[in-house]
């Protein structure tokens, strides 16, 4: 053989290891890239792994570099099979985590269910077929929805309803319970109202739906200001009781919690409001009503309330279901809450002190009043704990193992209006520092009452607040607003 066939036949030789590096560089590209993407690891993690990523490369091209030298090759040939496996596999999930995270950081549109409906005793059993029917009808309460949702009967089914009107809720389930109308049109959120009414709390069980009409109005969306620009972030976290795999339409809010963020001195302040406290609503002219009802006309409306009340901008809200609660607490692995007291509570026992709760055992922590002589004053406490305690655990170096888990499970539960990039930015700042998080709590209080509120046109239990309590609250919340001095940063 001469010296010029054996050159290249060396050359053929070499070539499986030289193509394999090259495979290998292209799904190293590919990884980087798709951790660039996602924006939430700081430049020197993405400089030290792309380090570590060439010089691994450079021992397999190395390694696979002489195909005459057998176990050489097939050991780098190995080790950059499973470097593509790894990258490819992380990467796969890289993406589909920071598609789960985009979808829920993208509002959608708040929906409202206007249902057309008869006592169950009734013969109709359709909406035509209830056409000639007297229906009843809010006066004030929800009239845009009810007007737009008559209009698109009208369109498109080209029914013209007869409507009469009424001023609340017991007016309306006693003139369609006594025969005085056939039917009545209302949002479906404001069955829940019927529980706080005395002698109404099986109304909504003798009713039948006949139609649906569904009514969204957009979410409003926040512009985005990086984080050295807005050193203060204040979110309305928001807590739905139900138990749905997705988060209802618009319904009352049972957790009402203001969480202030002091990202240059890491505080965070959690202000819990109580969910019957009687205070004037956004859309309701002054006239007081359940905080809790201010869920039931949207999200912004319940941000704009609690703006209102302690005189502070909110910037985004976040809203949970209590499905999405015991999922998300699960994902992580379980919380540490204290509790003040030691007691019995849905099948489980909570030690007064440090409790380590899963999901259900932190949901009824969560939801447990009849235990304390102070009731929902205490729950209100215990809401608090439970967030102070997801909080410190998701702030932790372990997240990094659960997040994909965590979005995976949540994201039809949860809805948030906090954008993408800054939760990016701000787990690149955590990520950077590691800096430890300081989360404090307050409770505003009041009395125990009874009034009209402004949705119900009837009297039922309110907590007129302490303005005492919602003073401190201020004071609070402007404490941990403010620039905090050289030697603290």
């Amino acid at each position: 053989m001469s010296h010029h066939t054996a050159n290249n036949t060396g050359k053929k030789l070499k070539s499986p290891g030289v193509i394999l590096c090259l495979f290998l560089l292209l799904a190293s590209a590919g990884f980087i890239a798709v951790l660039l993407h996602t924006k939430m690891l700081p430049g020197l993690y993405i400089a030290v792994l792309s380090t570590g990523i060439l010089a691994v490369l450079c021992l397999i091209f190395w390694l696979t570099g002489d195909f005459h030298r057998r176990d050489r090759f097939v050991a780098g040939s190995v080790l950059a099979l499973l470097c593509m496996a790894l990258y490819i596999f992380t990467g796969y999930h890289v993406g589909l985590t920071q598609q789960a995270l985009l979808q829920v950081t993208s509002p959608s549109a708040e929906k409202s269910v206007i249902s057309f409906y008869v006592l169950d005793s009734d013969p109709a059993e359709t909406l035509f077929a209830a056409a000639g029917y007297t229906f009843g009808i809010l006066k004030t309460q929800d009239r845009t929805n009810t007007d737009q949702t008559l209009r698109l009967v009208s369109q498109e089914q080209e029914l013209t309803l007869k409507t009469r009107e009424y001023d609340g809720l017991a007016q309306l389930a006693d003139a369609l319970s006594g025969g005085e109308i056939g039917a009545i049109l209302l949002n479906q959120a404001y069955l829940a109202l019927f529980d706080e009414l005395p002698g109404y709390e099986d109304f909504p069980g003798q009713l039948r739906v006949l139609s649906t009409q569904n009514v969204e109005q957009p979410v409003e969306i926040q512009p985005v200001k990086p984080p050295s620009q807005e050193q203060v972030i204040n979110v309305y976290i928001s807590g739905s009781d139900t138990r749905e795999d997705t988060l209802p339409g618009l319904s009352r809010s049972d957790v009402n919690i203001l969480a202030s963020i002091n990202t240059t001195s890491r505080e965070i302040l959690l202000v819990s409001t109580p969910r019957d406290y009687y205070v004037p609503l956004s859309v309701s002219s002054g006239v007081p009503d359940k905080l809790t009802h201010a869920g039931i006309y949207g999200v912004q409306v319940s941000m704009d309330t609690l703006s209102m009340l302690y005189d502070v901008e909110i910037d985004y809200y976040f809203k949970v279901n209590f499905t999405g609660f015991v999922d998300i607490i699960d994902a992580l692995g379980g919380i540490e809450v204290q509790s003040d007291y030691s007691f019995d509570a849905y099948g489980y026992h909570y030690d007064k002190g440090t409790n380590l709760l899963d999901g259900d055992a932190a949901l009824g922590f969560c939801r447990e009043r009849y235990s304390f002589s102070s009731g929902d004053r205490q729950r209100g406490k215990n809401q608090l704990a439970v967030i102070k305690g997801i909080i410190q655990k998701a702030v932790s170096p372990s997240i990094l193992s659960t997040y994909t888990s965590i979005l995976e499970h949540v994201q039809a539960c949860i809805d948030t209006n906090v954008p993408y990039d800054l939760i990016a930015s701000l787990v690149r700042r955590q990520l950077s520092d590691g800096a430890s998080w300081t989360v404090n709590s307050y409770s505003v209080d009041g009395t125990g009452d009874t009034q009209v509120p402004y949705s119900m046109s009837s009297p039922v239990y309110v907590m007129v607040p302490d303005m005492t309590t919602v003073e401190h609250a201020k004071e609070l919340l402007k404490k941990t607003a403010r620039e905090p001095a050289p030697d603290e940063t």
